[in-house]
């Protein structure tokens, strides 16, 4: 089976990314896509735009499929968001994150959230720390 469709799968039971909506649109060796359609039911905040909780979820779990997408496991380090828009609830956010470093012990990503239109909504980095192999994924495909 080939590695995109090993991470689908594994990622398909995810409980977080279910209730939030969370939708893989890609993932290549070393980066990942992934979407959020906004429900305002479950994503808006008091004023009415997108909660930035629901962001920095959206965020934080395009992480471990891009760590996956190397054949790794690996855990949030550390996570800074930079918020620079937001948007009212509708639409979509998607983010899309690709490796800046991959070291034995830690992968460093960065990552843009950004509304239908295009525009840059966040702008994410992290620190993942590789706690073990994902033996089902090669680290190059």
């Amino acid at each position: 089976m080939e590695p995109e469709k090993i991470i689908r799968k594994m990622w398909s039971s995810n409980a977080f990314m279910n209730v939030l909506k969370i939708q893989i649109k890609e993932v290549h060796c070393g980066g990942a896509t992934l979407e959020m359609p906004i429900d305002f039911d479950i994503h808006t905040n008091h004023w009415l735009g997108v909660h930035g909780g629901a962001m920095a979820a959206l965020a934080d779990c395009v992480t471990g499929i891009t760590c996956a997408s190397v054949g790794k496991i690996c855990t949030t380090l550390n996570m800074n968001i930079d918020y620079i828009s937001n948007m009212r609830g509708l639409g979509a956010l998607t983010v899309s994150s690709e490796i800046l470093h991959k070291g034995q012990s830690t992968i460093n990503i960065a990552a843009k959230i950004t509304d239908d239109a295009g525009n840059i909504i966040c702008n994410v980095t992290y620190i993942m720390f590789v706690m073990d192999k994902l033996n089902e994924v090669p680290e190059k495909w």
